[in-house]
């Protein structure tokens, strides 16, 4: 589960608008939040998380273990491809060997692209099940983010890494974690058949949007006396 935990976390938070500046030049308070963190640190997901390990054990200690075996398979590969000889191969060494046609980088291509889609296949189920579970935590966060605000009396709200050094008691993240699990105790790790990672925010965005190629409605004239 930690191997795509943040990825995915990082691909549903990406929807505009989660993180707000608000206010004027004379804010009253400023304070900083990780969306993400808020997220993975709720009950909700928490409690998803777990029921997803049972749920596809099976299939999650089958990719554990496939990525321990892929990993011995492709040391040899990775030894030929590290020419300074520090026990990594660095972007730079990848680029000499795809550069050169190596056969020891072809391999190695070969045997990452073929890891990736068997471990994929894998870990699907699981990945899909999180995906749909942190959705509909995502779907609350504007909300809880809002509350956490307005409870504080905050006016600048900004990411942590837009800040140089804070006081720990300007880090809303655990206020907004507290209002999800107030909003969203629950959720379930069972995606509709038809459910893609991304429809909350692009049904959201669309029910926002006038609707495309709709006629203006007309503008009377004046009438004349």
């Amino acid at each position: 589960m930690k191997t795509y935990k943040k990825v995915l976390l990082a691909t549903v938070l990406a929807a505009p608008g989660l993180m707000l500046a608000a206010g004027s030049a004379q804010a009253q308070a400023v304070a900083i939040a990780d969306p993400e963190a808020a997220v993975a640190n709720s009950k909700a997901f928490a409690a998803a998380n777990t029921q997803i390990r049972a749920q596809y054990k099976v299939q999650l200690d089958q990719a554990d273990a496939r990525r321990a075996a892929i990993q011995k398979e492709i040391e040899p590969l990775a030894a030929q491809l590290d020419l300074n000889h520090d026990g990594t191969v660095s972007q730079e060494e990848l680029q000499a060997g795809s550069q050169a046609k190596s056969p020891a980088f072809i391999s190695w291509q070969q045997k990452q692209q073929a890891a990736q889609a068997e471990l994929g296949k894998l870990e699907g189920p699981a990945a899909r099940a999180q995906a749909y579970a942190v959705e509909q935590i995502t779907g609350k966060l504007q909300a809880a983010v809002q509350s956490a605000i307005a409870k504080r009396g905050v006016t600048v709200l900004l990411r942590p890494a837009a800040v140089m050094f804070v006081q720990p008691t300007s880090d809303l993240t655990p206020v907004i974690t507290t209002e999800l699990d107030a909003a969203v105790p629950t959720v379930s790790i069972t995606p509709p058949a038809n459910w893609q990672p991304g429809q909350q925010q692009a049904a959201g965005a669309a029910a926002a949007a006038p609707a495309a190629g709709a006629p203006a409605a007309p503008v009377k004239k004046p009438q004349g006396r």
